[in-house]
Order: C-alpha cells, then structure tokens, then sequence
C-alpha cells in the first residue's frame, strides 16, 4: 500500500493508459482496487479519469460494469467535496474485476485518441481547476455519477457519462481549465440524456 501511496500520479492521458496495461500483465482479470491503485489511489484527477476511460472504452457494454463505476464516481468525487484526501471505497466494489484481455481491448481503442488529446493539454485558466473551482468539478463528478445506472438501461449510452468525467479528469491532471469548461458543458448533455431515459 504504501509504494502505491507514492507513486507519481500520471500527468497525461498516455501515461494513465500505460499504468493501466501495466495492472493488467502477467494475469486473466484485473480488479478495481489494483486499477486504482496504478494510477495513485489519492489523487482525485487520475481516479476519476481512469473510472471515466472505462465507461467511454467498449467495457461499458459489461452488464452491470457502468453502475458500479457510477457509484465509486459518487463516493469518490462526493469525499474530495467534502475536503478528504484519501478516497474510502468499500472493499467489494474494490474487488470487483475485468477480464485482462477485454481491458486491454478497450485501452488500445483508447490509444489513437490519447496520443492526439496530450498534443494539445496545457496548464492555462488554472483558477478553475484549483480550490474552489476543483471542488465544483467534483459536485458535477457526483451528479454524472449519479446518472450512469440509468444510461447503462441501453447500450453503451454511458460512454456520455465517461466521456464527461474523462474530460474532468484530465482537467485536473494537466491544469487545463479551458478543457473544465468543456467538460461542464459537455455534462448537460448526460444530464438530458438521463433524464430522457428516467422520464420516457
């Protein structure tokens, strides 16, 4: 536990989707708790970027997979609202796992993708996603967390809900407050969805 404490969280999207293929070596299934663990369990950004990578790969086709990634995204985004800085997530969701080759599927899909997002990251309207205005990602971390056990009711309709919380993920990571504002943008589009699918 304690190398995984110090281990550098990763500063792109290319080195989430390596410490990801890494987890994934050398074994037939990969649980949560050790996906989280290769990207550094106490930092909020790679958490929810990696929860966000999964819901937007093809894994978001595994039955039952978007509402369990739902609720670690509430629990863990709700716990950085309020201020904790380690993320607590109960030990049987932890354990919950993923076919190695079915992960590593959904990361090379990832890979094109990741290549050309790092190309144009940089830090700029940092204001936004420090203090206050990471606190405010983190409440609409929670909401589109919240949505994803409805949108998982079709076919791959999660992947929205992944796509905006990979955006706040990144967001935080590389300090790109330009790329938060599309992030929020983008979450009015899972919220209309969601509510689509809870009212008709």
């Amino acid at each position: 536990m304690a190398a995984s404490e110090n281990r550098q969280a990763p500063s792109s999207l290319g080195e989430m989707l390596d410490g990801l293929s890494a987890a994934s070596q050398e074994q037939e299934s990969v649980t949560m708790e050790a996906m989280m663990e290769s990207v550094g369990r106490r930092s909020f950004g790679p958490v929810v970027l990696m929860i966000g990578l999964i819901a937007m790969s093809p894994l978001s086709g595994i039955p039952t997979l978007p509402s369990i990634l739902g609720v670690m995204v509430v629990l863990v985004a709700g716990q950085m609202v309020v201020g904790r800085r380690r993320f607590w997530v109960p030990k049987r969701l932890l354990q919950r796992s993923i076919a190695s080759k079915k992960l590593k599927k959904g990361l090379g899909v990832l890979r094109p993708v990741g290549r050309f997002i790092d190309r144009i990251l940089k830090p700029r309207l940092t204001f936004l996603t420090n203090g206050l205005g990471a606190r405010f990602m983190a409440i609409l971390c929670v909401l589109v967390g919240a949505t994803m056990p409805p949108l998982e009711l079709l076919p791959f309709l999660a992947t929205t809900a992944g796509a905006a919380l990979s955006s706040f993920g990144l967001a935080m990571i590389a300090h790109d407050g330009v790329l938060a504002l599309l992030a929020i943008a983008a979450t009015s589009g899972v919220f209309y969805l969601a509510a689509s699918e809870w009212l008709f």
